[in-house]
């Protein structure tokens, strides 16, 4: 059972879109694109309804392998935020200059070294040199705080996830290497169900408190023409907007990997949130195929 409602309007329209996108594209099929799609039938009241209350009205929604496990890149800080906001929260950590400014670059910058601060405060680790058997064992579980943090919310779409691992410019090196795994097998996993869920209770005001969702919200707030981050190019989902468009959106790219979501309101339409992930380096290089299924997903939502 999702946390949405399956909506067969929404089903239609977007089959007829993965199926445009792949005669406009050859090196686009179906195995290569994961998505989830939210459409808010009216604008969420952010900071009203109790967690609940928000839970027992489902927003309808359509996904394509929205369960498949698939390394995220950048988008991972995502998770890391709502965990440092809840560990602020709850006075498990004290702020400071430093981590606001690496919290505010994590996001703002998609910036690998911010947020590897971001996870040594969240976790009480710091990555180093091999530890001996015993040490490491330590350092492994403390690494998997904010793992036992999402699963304690008893989510069904976090069961799969795996929010573990720094994100790197050039990859880890000793402890942080031995930990990912020679295979990668530990690497970081997540799906566009869990990341649409996520983001479905920040845009509702209710992930962590209402305060802290109005600080996430922030910042991911995006100008039409803004790209995603600044050490980020283009080639995502809040590319050619109307400019009187509120947009939140971030993405990241990879060698094999391409991946953005966007919560978006149209003047006078249906607000809606997508989360696309893709894989492939054919895809990776292309910078007009994430922009082009955006441009058909506000197609579809002036039609509607």
């Amino acid at each position: 059972m999702t946390f949405f409602d399956k909506d067969e309007q929404l089903n239609i329209i977007a089959k007829e879109i993965i199926e445009t996108t792949k005669l406009e594209f050859s090196e686009v099929n179906s195995e290569q694109i994961a998505i989830t799609w939210l459409v808010y039938d009216s604008p969420i009241t952010r900071n009203i309804q109790n967690a609940t209350e928000f839970w027992q009205t489902q927003v309808r929604g359509w996904s394509e392998h929205g369960d498949e496990r698939i390394y995220p890149g950048k988008i991972v800080h995502l998770f890391y935020l709502v965990a440092i906001y809840e560990w602020l929260e709850k006075g498990m950590v004290k702020t400071s200059p430093e981590l606001e400014r690496a919290i505010q670059d994590m996001i703002l910058s998609v910036n690998h070294d911010a947020t590897g601060l971001v996870v040594d405060v969240l976790t009480g680790t710091t990555s180093g040199p091999e530890l001996s058997l015993g040490p490491f064992q330590t350092w492994k579980y403390q690494r998997n705080f904010v793992n036992r943090y999402f699963q304690s919310l008893k989510w069904p779409e976090f069961k799969s996830i795996n929010v573990n691992q720094k994100t790197w410019l050039d990859g880890p090196y000793g402890r942080e290497q031995i930990f990912q795994g020679l295979l990668m097998e530990n690497r970081n996993m997540l799906t566009t169900n869990a990341t649409a869920r996520l983001l479905h209770s920040i845009i509702g005001g209710i992930a962590v408190s209402p305060l802290a969702s109005e600080k996430m919200m922030s910042l991911f707030k995006r100008s039409p023409s803004q790209r995603d981050g600044k050490d980020v190019t283009t080639g995502f989902l809040n590319e050619s907007f109307p400019e009187n468009t509120n947009v939140w959106s971030m993405g990241t790219i990879g060698t094999y990997i391409r991946h953005s979501f966007s919560y978006v309101e149209l003047p006078d339409l249906y607000p809606y949130l997508l989360v696309l992930f893709t894989e492939g380096k054919e895809i990776s290089r292309n910078e007009k195929i994430l922009p082009y299924i955006s441009q058909k997903f506000v197609e579809a939502i002036k039609k509607m």
